[in-house]
């Protein structure tokens, strides 16, 4: 009823972030300024009453406790829907795949859940315990962010905070001497996480090539003025190596030689190595140029650089998240048509 099959890893994704933060936690165990043991302190998922059980199943109490405790496990125990990060749900972003950031895929916005886990572990010395807790609890202020991959193959990540909002412990101690005993700790925490509908596996978006605005004197009348946008680039993605250098060119200089100017136009913009200059002047090989345009910075050039143009042509190559300029222009009507969006034309 729902759709297509999917499924994006964002429970088993956070799972796995939420059990690293705790991977690598140790205890030591001192005899005066000397430490005659570290231990590395195991971490599993499930309930801790399973760990619990095991120990207190194993019928050789003079084995060493360090095999199964101390023990961390953490379990998911709640799933909850937050409003808070409601976004509209008819909104749409675009996706940009790895492989390809031309290749954009329109999605709908991610709906926020809070994922609730609980921390727990047991030792069998308190010391122990304490080693263990103040190890975690100076991370969370009262929560610790993570950077994590949402969709695999896209540029898609987010900062999921992980809180910290409740300490509980107990000391289960009971019964006659062979009885073991266990410190047990719970941390509740929450992560604050994205779920993503059906990513589709062709691109249904793209770069926005053209903004157009139609203005009319009457409510619903035909257009009368438009005014239209398009992005302009401001590099050079081809390299078509146009011309060549046929002299050095220091910086602070403005003259630029050529080996030919035929394909040179009064005005346009070139690009030598790093460096975007506008051409003001043309004479025969010698080219006037301002330099350092767009926002690049004067480099000293070499005999034999290549000149590559920045025409209409590097204009269709710009990609997701470049810098680009724009190019408007203004145009009047008197034929009483209305632009149609779904024909993509003027009825």
């Amino acid at each position: 009823m729902f759709g297509n099959y999917f499924y994006n890893e964002t429970i088993r994704k956070t799972v796995i972030a939420f059990g690293t933060l705790f991977n690598d936690i140790s205890i030591k165990h001192k005899q005066g300024n000397n430490t005659i043991s570290t231990i590395k302190v195991p971490i599993a998922y499930g309930p801790i009453q399973k760990f619990l059980a095991r120990a207190e199943q194993q019928p050789n109490f003079d084995k060493n406790a360090a095999i199964t405790l101390p023990r961390l496990s953490f379990e998911i125990v709640s799933y909850k829907y937050d409003p808070a990060r409601k976004a509209s749900p008819i909104t749409k972003f675009c996706l940009v795949p790895d492989s390809d950031a031309k290749k954009i895929k329109r999605v709908y916005m991610p709906v926020p859940y809070d994922i609730g886990f609980r921390l727990s572990f047991a030792t069998k010395l308190q010391d122990d315990a304490l080693q263990i807790l103040e190890q975690i609890l100076p991370f969370f202020q009262p929560a610790y962010n993570v950077s994590m991959t949402m969709i695999e193959g896209h540029d898609e990540k987010k900062d999921i905070p992980f809180t910290l909002n409740n300490i509980q412990f107990r000391d289960e101690y009971e019964g006659d001497f062979t009885t073991r005993r266990a410190i047990v700790y719970e941390l509740d925490f929450t992560a604050k996480t994205y779920f993503y509908n059906e990513i589709p596996t062709d691109a249904s978006g793209g770069l926005i090539k053209r903004v157009q605005i139609d203005y009319s004197s009457s409510i619903r009348g035909p257009r009368e003025v438009r005014y239209s946008v398009t992005p302009v680039a401001t590099q050079d993605y081809n390299s078509d190596e146009t011309v060549s250098l046929t002299a050095a060119l220091e910086k602070g200089k403005t003259l630029l030689k050529v080996t030919s100017s035929a394909a040179l136009t009064q005005y346009s913009f070139i690009q030598v190595n790093k460096e975007v200059m506008r051409i003001q002047e043309i004479d025969n090989t010698n080219i006037i140029v301002l330099r350092g345009q767009y926002n690049t910075k004067e480099e000293d050039h070499y005999a034999a650089d290549k000149v590559n143009l920045i025409t209409d042509a590097d204009d269709a190559l710009i990609e997701v998240n470049d810098d680009f300029g724009f190019d408007s222009d203004i145009e009047f009507f008197g034929d009483l048509k209305t632009y149609s969006p779904s024909q993509g034309s003027d009825v």
